[in-house]
């Protein structure tokens, strides 16, 4: 939001008022960033502050301008996923243990590191085998947390609903693990205890040292999703596990479904064939 608010300041003409503002300020606007080289996804969400703000303002009873926002279409690109060796490679580089350049050896780490390192790892291992979205995890409650059941009750305000979520071995170990040193309410913190926020820079760095190109912290969702699909999960099962509200959000991830669909129908077929050969002979 800060981002985005300095780039409104030098672009925007800030002296108008609301009323003022006009629907050519703002083509003028996505014409300027797309000429900076920007991304179509980044001039919406530019767009869309702006038309929140616009939104917000006449809500407050304030006078406002009638404005026709440009759309922006962003392009359609292929499903990044991560392969297994591709997350190997990525949990090489957040390995709370590694040496590596610009790392002090690990006798000479501060507590302060240490636990910044042991948090980055962890909170890949749990976006990967529970596919939630980052703000889910990272924020996440230890009141929300069941060791015995091994479960994880995942509240998605998003869109406002809770999913139980079971723990594979790793999560389960991981967790069981984190619990002998907690401090506070929450799995992850910040460095003054409290809940983490949007803190991915870590991450990102390690994605970079992997060579993992294309690839974002949401990559880690589709990964989950992408594997059940690819191991016999239905789209609308998957939804229930990602927390869609949606199903069209889920249907992303439909070709997938659709490759392992025709595979077994290929498979079905073969086996017929077989066997009306056999019965010839």
């Amino acid at each position: 939001m800060v981002a985005h608010e300095t780039v409104l300041f030098r672009l925007l003409p800030m002296k108008k008022h609301m009323d003022e503002l006009t629907s050519h300020d703002l083509e003028r606007f996505k014409q300027n960033r797309i000429a900076e080289g920007v991304g179509a996804e980044i001039i919406k969400y530019g767009l869309l502050l702006i038309h929140g703000t616009w939104k917000f303002t006449r809500k407050l009873g304030y006078q406002v301008s009638s404005l026709e926002f440009p759309s922006v279409k962003i392009p359609k690109v292929p499903l990044r996923y991560l392969t297994e060796q591709e997350e190997h490679r990525l949990l090489k580089e957040l390995a709370p243990d590694r040496e590596g350049s610009g790392l002090k050896p690990m006798a000479a780490r501060s507590e302060e590191l240490k636990r910044v390192m042991q948090d980055a790892y962890d909170l890949v291992i749990l976006l990967l085998d529970t596919g939630a979205r980052y703000s889910e995890i990272a924020n996440i409650e230890w009141s929300r947390i069941d060791l015995t059941e091994k479960a994880i009750h995942l509240w998605r305000s998003k869109v406002q609903n809770e999913t139980v979520l079971y723990m594979t071995d790793r999560v389960f170990e991981m967790l069981t693990g984190r619990l002998t040193t907690k401090t506070g309410p929450y799995v992850f913190t910040n460095r003054d205890g409290k809940a983490r926020g949007y803190c991915t820079q870590s991450i990102r760095k390690a994605i970079l040292r992997a060579g993992l190109q294309n690839c974002r912290v949401h990559t880690l969702r589709h990964t989950h999703a992408s594997r059940l699909i690819q191991n016999g999960m239905s789209v609308y099962e998957v939804r229930e596990i990602l927390g869609h509200g949606d199903i069209k959000t889920t249907m992303r991830y439909a070709h997938l479904e659709q490759r392992q669909v025709t595979t077994k129908a290929r498979d079905v077929i073969n086996r017929l064939n077989q066997m009306s050969q056999e019965n010839v002979v």
